[in-house]
């Protein structure tokens, strides 16, 4: 089976991405890719500063960048990846929903929107259920479905894991790298030597979509988990790969041994992109590290480490890749469950 689809912000670094993971894939044929009007009508070569370590696929590089709006695009799409601005997305991405397309989308809009799926396929596939209501209340024959701030995907999985143990409260400590904010997004005088102990928006992000996450869905409505989320967030000069120290409060008193049993035998998924464990664990308490284990399994994985026991709890460092794990990959992997589970 081939599914057509298409990116929105194809030029960008998380767009660039997505051309990268796409590459070869089994299922997904990428047949349109957009950007802004100065770059509509290029060759997508001439409109893409390529800065991946792997060269433009052939055949994406002669292709023809088209506008980004849903009038303007090939209607023979089976799904649609945004890479967007989450400013642009908020105006665009809705249009493409209205027209019938299916978006998963990595721009932070509507995230935590009521009848949105926030989705991370080995952790709530449930919540796909969600694209009803949604449908319902705004009248869409497409759907449009998010994945998670690149430092909440980091981090949530490996709370999952803890929520056998009774999640009380979290707070995390994030250490981000600078190909978070873009390549644009921070100057080499900001961050060379030097940190940077607040990135806007990051905090609250963490905070209330991890909830949305580790939420139930009843076929009706979402519930938000109950555990209190509290982050601070900081942006350090490592290239890729968000490392987060977390200390989590559980209602049980598990032993060091049974946490780690607990994140490495949590459950995959059977989906092309999806690493087949989820959460690696290290007993080395020097690792993780973003240099040596950013790219586990292709940078789908998470790894966690440093696990010990606190009066109320765990902690532990966990670690993803932030641009392949953290954002396009967390899109495609989303798109390969709407196709499996039969959205698109």
């Amino acid at each position: 089976m081939s599914v057509r689809v298409g990116i929105l912000g194809a030029t960008g670094a998380v767009g660039q991405r997505f051309i990268q993971l796409l590459d070869g894939h089994p299922t997904f044929e990428l047949a349109a890719v957009t950007a802004s009007e100065s770059s509509a009508g290029k060759s997508y070569r001439e409109a893409a500063k390529w800065r991946v370590g792997t060269p433009i696929p052939d055949d994406v590089a002669e292709m023809e960048v088209q506008p980004t709006a849903a009038d303007a695009l090939d209607d023979d799409l089976d799904l649609i990846f945004s890479s967007l601005p989450s400013g642009v997305a908020a105006d665009v991405e809705p249009d493409f929903a209205e027209a019938g397309y299916v978006v998963s989308s990595n721009s932070s809009n509507d995230r935590m929107a009521e009848d949105v799926p926030l989705t991370i396929p080995e952790i709530n596939a449930d919540h796909l259920g969600l694209i009803e209501v949604q449908r319902d209340e705004r009248g869409w024959d497409g759907a449009l479905i998010k994945n998670p701030n690149c430092s909440t995907i980091t981090m949530v999985p490996t709370l999952a894991a803890l929520d056998e143990f009774g999640l009380d409260r979290v707070h995390v400590t994030t250490l981000q790298a600078v190909s978070g904010a873009g390549y644009d997004g921070v100057t080499s005088m900001e961050i060379i030597d030097n940190a940077i102990p607040h990135i806007g928006g990051e905090e609250e992000k963490m905070e209330s979509e991890s909830r949305k996450l580790l939420g139930s869905f009843d076929g009706a409505e979402l519930s938000l988990h109950g555990a209190e989320v509290n982050a601070s967030c900081n942006r350090i000069p490592t290239l890729d790969g968000h490392l987060e120290s977390v200390f989590a409060d559980l209602a049980d008193d598990p032993s060091v041994d049974e946490v780690a049993e607990a994140m490495e035998a949590f459950p995959g998924i059977d989906l092309p992109s999806a690493p087949e464990q989820l959460i690696h664990v290290f007993d080395d308490p020097m690792r993780p590290q973003p240099r040596l284990d950013r790219n586990l399994e292709g940078g789908m994985a998470v790894a966690a480490g440093g696990i010990q026991s606190t009066a109320n709890g765990i902690k532990y460092n966990c670690l993803a890749h932030n641009t392949i794990r953290g954002a396009a990959g967390a899109s495609v992997l989303n798109g390969e469950l709407l196709v499996e589970e039969g959205w698109v």
